[in-house]
Formats: C-alpha cells, structure tokens, sequence
C-alpha cells in the first residue's frame, strides 16, 4: 500500500504545483505582458520547446548519446517535404514512411 501513497502523493503535488504556477500567472501585473520584450519571448518560447522536444526525440536515446537512425531519416525527409512548401499530411507522410522503410530494412 505504499506504493499507492507515494503516486497519490506524487498526484497532490502536482495538482498543487500547477494550481499554484497558473495563480502565479495570473498575479503578473497586465502592464509586464505589454512590454514588447515579453512579447517576443512569449512568441518564442513555444517555438524553442517544440523544437527542443523534436531533438531530444529524434537524437536522444536513454544512455545520454546522440544516435542517427531511421528516426533521424524521418526528420530529414519531412524537412526535405517542407522546403519543397508540401503539404502537411505529406510531410508527416513522408516523414513515417521514410522511418517505417529504413526500420524495416535495418531491422530496429
């Protein structure tokens, strides 16, 4: 039974934690969000996380290394399908038929 103590532990601290991160969102004064650097690093800030979740995802593995692999193939073949301005479906298309190929060749 401990067990379960510990995870709904675990599950009030993070209730707590993101009640406690949204009040503190909303006690920032309306004339701090107005600044244009606030602005701008608002705008930006998801586009860094996104981009840093596809890195870690792609190159990452759990022994803290960078691999190349089909996953690696994948991203580089739905960049080629952006730069070609494809659309979306296509691109994400292209991206699991070219990591679904290599995998299935190289046998990961």
């Amino acid at each position: 039974m401990t067990s379960g103590t510990s995870v709904w532990t675990a599950i009030g601290l993070t209730v707590a934690g993101c009640y406690a991160v949204k009040l503190l969102g909303l006690s920032v004064p309306a004339g701090l969000l107005e600044r244009p650097v606030v602005k701008r690093l608002a705008a930006l800030v998801p586009i860094a996380l996104l981009a840093a979740l596809t890195a870690l995802q792609t190159f990452g593995t759990d022994q803290l290394k960078l691999v190349l692999d089909a996953r690696s193939a994948g991203l580089a073949a739905a960049a080629v399908a952006l730069l070609l301005r494809a659309p979306f479906l296509v691109v994400v298309g292209a991206a699991v038929a070219v990591t679904a190929v290599l995998r299935a060749i190289t046998g990961t």
